[in-house]
């Protein structure tokens, strides 16, 4: 460490940031992108990456460019050491390279013409390699196959709706056509709950399906709520049940992929639709086992003439359900490392210099928890600005850039923070979940080995030394505890990637 700091000289200079280069006099390009000509093209995404670095590199030769940021949206971010020694960074919009492959992977099966925020909410995460060949058209058909049911569905609830009375006494079959339509509206708001989650929220489920399974049934706890005030505000049906039934989409949205990914735990022998269509059995034997005793109640008569009766029956037996509901996601035991289960293994490694066996690491995991609020507290996807804070000086970028030359993340703690640890991670461009699991390693050795009088570079210099020794033993024992190390569903984030390169 030392004989790195004796190289730099200009340790006194400020990290500035700029928005318009031009008025500092410095040249700068927007970073290549891959056009869809006929051009030839390098045959692997390393390839085009390093032809990429080095075009940045032809282009800049007053400057040494440290490292571009790319971030999901399509734009970029360069880090550049000027002539005067100062770390300077620019934007540059529509820069990133991975956002022109994405385009021209989705050019090549004409939806080039859909804005990137709208594929991504429609199309799987890394799409298309992702999915395989025949999921677009499929999802072409299954569209407008979904459409008609729908039409069909609207148009058979005015006849069941006038079949039990509606507008029988109006002579007409207007009364049930109007019925109708806002029948079927309460069920379009409250499929406004599922689109939104499907889109948003996708990439959530395969990490943490129990969590999400236990959260369904909170929110549509919530939505029977307002299904049952109904009862005591009629006039205020259609909003009330609106919002009864958006709410029930949305936990429907949670529930379904959650429940999908537990199936898939449970097929062991590729038998996921056999597993299915049991479930389903035990499923309606008890919905007839539960409709039949739900009419016993409603036939009681202090249940079914008094409110206040069948409000109370209602929660006692909502919370024997979610109760019932966490014992049953309590017993599963995946045998893939989530963001939780990798915290709880990582910890105990570091500290015991063993692993908890999948049956103990799941009693250990905690699914009501957010990964925000464990401790310590991980932060990834930070920009490098942000993860230096105000030692923003050219020696440090060098130091950081140095320490993580062999690594796919960067990791810096926030010294800002005088309680707890809290630490930043990026990554850059390949980084693997196997990155993830790293970055986890090395946060709980810190946590062990922290002393915050200590210099932070020497320590993060200790921790990374220690990542090289005990790591492999690390994935040596998970997989002799039963551990299924090809299946690490830790994501690399997506939202900012950083590309090093190396100096002229």
């Amino acid at each position: 460490m030392s004989s790195c700091n004796s190289q730099l000289c200009f340790l006194g200079f400020g990290f500035k940031s700029s928005r318009n280069p031009s008025k500092r006099n410095l040249r700068l390009r927007r970073l290549p992108t891959i056009s869809n000509s006929t051009t030839p093209q390098p045959d692997s995404q390393e390839e085009k990456e390093g032809e990429d670095a080095a075009a940045i590199k032809r282009d800049d030769h007053s400057q040494d460019i440290i490292l571009v940021e790319r971030y999901g949206n399509g734009t970029g971010k360069r880090y550049v050491l000027n002539d005067n020694f100062q770390v300077q960074s620019f934007f540059e919009e529509h820069g990133a390279v991975t956002n022109g492959l994405q385009a021209t992977e989705i050019s090549t099966i004409g939806l080039s013409w859909l804005p990137y925020p709208v594929r991504e909410f429609i199309l799987p995460a890394g799409f298309p390699e992702s999915v395989s060949d025949d999921y677009l058209e499929y999802m072409f058909l299954q569209f407008p196959t979904n459409v008609t049911a729908w039409i069909c569905n609207a148009l058979v609830t005015s006849s069941l709706l006038k079949a039990v009375g509606v507008g029988s006494f109006s002579g007409t079959t207007a009364a049930a056509s109007a019925a109708a339509i806002r029948w079927v509206s309460k069920d379009g708001i409250g499929a406004l709950g599922r689109l939104f989650i499907g889109g948003r929220f996708g990439n959530l489920f395969d990490d943490d399906p129990k969590q999400w399974r236990m959260y369904a049934d909170f929110i549509g706890s919530a939505g029977s709520i307002f299904d049952l005030s109904t009862q005591l505000y009629p006039v205020y049906f259609l909003p009330l049940a609106s919002l009864g039934n958006l709410a029930k989409a949305i936990a429907r949205g949670l529930k379904d992929p959650s429940f999908r990914v537990i199936q898939n735990h449970f097929s062991l022998l590729g038998n996921l639709g056999e597993v299915a269509a049991k479930e389903e059995v035990w499923e309606v034997a008890a919905q007839l086992l539960g409709l039949g005793l739900g009419i016993l109640f409603l036939d009681t008569p202090g249940i079914s003439s008094s409110y206040p009766a069948l409000a109370t029956t209602w929660l006692s037996m909502r919370l024997l359900h979610l109760w019932l509901r966490y014992q049953s996601l309590s017993v599963l035991q995946f045998d893939t490392i989530n963001m939780k289960r990798a915290r709880i293994l990582a910890k105990y490694h570091v500290s015991y210099s063993t692993v908890p066996g999948k049956v103990d690491c799941n009693k250990a995991e905690n699914i009501l928890s957010w990964q925000r609020f464990l401790k310590p507290r991980i932060l990834f996807g930070v920009s490098l600005e942000e993860m230096l804070g105000h030692e923003r000086s050219p020696s440090k970028v060098r130091i950081l850039l140095g320490m993580y030359k062999k690594e796919n993340h960067i990791l810096m703690m926030n010294r800002q923070q005088h309680v707890d640890l809290e630490v930043y991670v990026s990554f850059k461009v390949g980084a693997t979940s196997l990155s993830v699991l790293r970055s986890i390693w090395q946060t709980y050795w810190l946590q062990e080995n922290w002393h915050e009088s200590e210099n932070a570079f020497n320590q993060l210099e200790q921790s990374l030394s220690a990542l090289d020794h005990g790591f492999d033993n690390f994935i040596q024992q998970l997989e002799g505890a039963g551990w299924d190390t090809s299946q690490i569903t830790l994501k690399v984030p997506k939202e900012l990637s950083i590309q090093e390169i190396d100096p002229i």
